[in-house]
């Protein structure tokens, strides 16, 4: 837990940075043309980063580098170290250069719809060849991070997040005047990030004697079972990231303005699951991975209860939270400068659809990583390609009454189905089997949720009342009742016969 409350609390620090990066470009920029153009050039690097850095690659690197560091010297864990350095850097770059001078049929691609509009879309292109070499950056910033992670510095790559949001944050302030076209400070603000992020990990690489030397060999051991690993785990990223693009490339039929306000309603629901889910299951995958190498089931199956006990007492709250104060929450941190009270109201529908499917998300973060620990990256694809499928047959369902928003409901639906497929497939082969406590401890949060989501509804107020409230008034009104919230959830669980103990590892 320890290890999980580091992560998360730097995490909290990275995101709070994260919105005050979206609060100042929601209002130098507004929910405009230029946004939507950056959002796309932003979201297309990050798409391919998480198929080739969180995504596959650390989901099969790290089980593979945790078995090496348990059964191996330190000299065969440089050997791998080295050889899957020389392999991913290599293969990277060939993308990034393909990526660049592919960027007219990526955005094609990615937002069709923009080619209605021929300024948005060359404005997405010009941006797009700046941002695209962040993939190379980021996903050997990753490579790093699960080395470090692996040696249970998790600290380090949880904090090299913030470099991006300050970069964004400097070159949107300072040098986006100095632009023909201010937005394009944006692209220059990520794509030297990248090369930040990177270097800011390498001394810490160094003193673990692991700073690689890389050497490209597509034949070495260790490189060939990352790869037979990374495949499968390859598709089924793919496949979670087949539905964000789907929703991108539906929301760019939209008005203008629909790809903002899913941008900045996904980054809200974002919030809590980078903060607990993703930090949660960065701390899991390799000590699981530890667990299974040393063939301790039994201490394997009671870290995934005792982690899925802290989603559903987390996740839950932060969901129903999420959906009730989500005109507060957004107009706190947005309604200023060229961002509207219109934009509020459309970007809280979205965000209370993401909301639905937030333990959803949670879930799957820490289930898919049950499953990797195992070195089994197939069925979590199989799974996830019913998701995909499911998504696809929902947005189309959803996007002609609820626009923008029945697409954010879609990809939450989906998440849910995702999650409760994930874990009928541990449950239903044993490989997981709940421990004792689990229906008091539902009861329990059950009713904590209902207590507190009767008193926020109670005092929320109307969209309105919110959004005539002067700046220093939505502060301090929304800290008050995410305060009040807090406390009353504490109590209830506290009466209703909830301790500490109940949520201890060792218990």
């Amino acid at each position: 837990m320890k290890s999980t409350a580091v992560v998360g609390g730097i995490t909290l620090l990275s995101r709070i940075m994260g919105f005050v990066r979206d609060m100042i470009i929601a209002h130098v920029f507004g929910a405009s043309t230029s946004t939507d153009a950056f959002l796309i050039a932003f979201k297309i690097p990050n798409f391919m980063r998480r198929l080739f850095a969180e995504g596959a690659f650390s989901q099969a690197f790290t089980p593979i580098l945790s078995e090496y560091k348990v059964q191996r010297s330190h000299g065969e864990v440089q050997h791998l170290v080295n050889h899957v350095a020389g392999n991913l850097g290599g293969i990277l770059t060939i993308i990034t250069i393909l990526g660049i001078i592919a960027a007219p049929l990526l955005v094609l691609i990615f937002a069709p719809g923009f080619s209605a509009n021929t300024e948005k879309f060359d404005l997405t292109i010009d941006m797009l060849q700046i941002t695209f070499p962040y993939l190379l950056f980021i996903a050997l910033t990753a490579f790093a991070g699960s080395i470090l992670n692996t040696y249970g510095q998790f600290s380090i790559p949880a904090i090299t997040p913030v470099l991006l949001n300050i970069s964004m944050i400097i070159t949107t302030l300072y040098f986006a005047p100095y632009f023909e076209r201010p937005v394009m400070a944006l692209a220059w603000g990520v794509f030297i990030a990248g090369i930040i992020q990177l270097c800011f990990q390498l001394p810490f690489l160094y003193r673990l004697r692991l700073l690689p030397r890389p050497k490209f060999n597509w034949r070495d051991e260790g490189v060939q079972r990352i790869h037979t690993l990374m495949l499968p785990a390859l598709l089924g990223v793919s496949v979670a990231q087949i539905n964000l693009l789907v929703d991108t490339l539906m929301a760019s039929f939209l008005v203008t303005g629909s790809v903002s306000w899913l941008y900045y309603s996904d980054r809200l629901m974002e919030f809590p699951l980078g903060v607990f889910g993703i930090a949660l299951a960065t701390v899991m995958l390799p000590n699981l991975s530890k667990t299974f190498a040393k063939g301790e089931q039994d201490t394997y199956n009671r870290t995934l209860d005792w982690a899925l006990r802290w989603v559903f007492l987390i996740a839950t709250p932060a969901m129903l939270g999420l959906i009730i104060l989500s005109v507060p929450i957004l107009s706190t941190l947005f309604f200023r400068g060229e961002f509207t009270g219109t934009d509020i109201i459309k970007t809280s529908h979205s965000l209370m659809a993401y909301a639905v499917g937030l333990l959803g998300f949670v879930l799957v973060k820490v289930l898919a990583s049950a499953y990797y620990a195992r070195q089994d990256t197939r069925t979590p694809v199989r799974i996830a390609v019913i998701a995909m499928l499911t998504n696809l047959i929902l947005n189309i369902a959803l996007i002609s009454s609820l626009h923008h928003a029945g697409l954010a409901l879609a990809t939450a639906l989906a998440a849910i189905l995702n999650a409760a497929l994930l874990f009928r497939g541990l449950y239903k082969n044993k490989v997981f089997i709940p421990c004792q406590g689990w229906r008091i401890l539902l009861l329990r949060i059950l009713f904590a949720n209902g207590i507190m989501g009767g008193l926020l509804w109670w005092g929320m107020g109307s969209a309105n009342s919110w959004l005539a409230l002067s700046s220093v008034d939505r502060i301090l009104q929304l800290c008050l009742w995410i305060g009040l919230g807090f406390i009353c959830y504490i109590i209830t669980l506290a009466v209703s016969g909830l301790r500490p103990a109940h949520l201890s590892l060792k218990s």
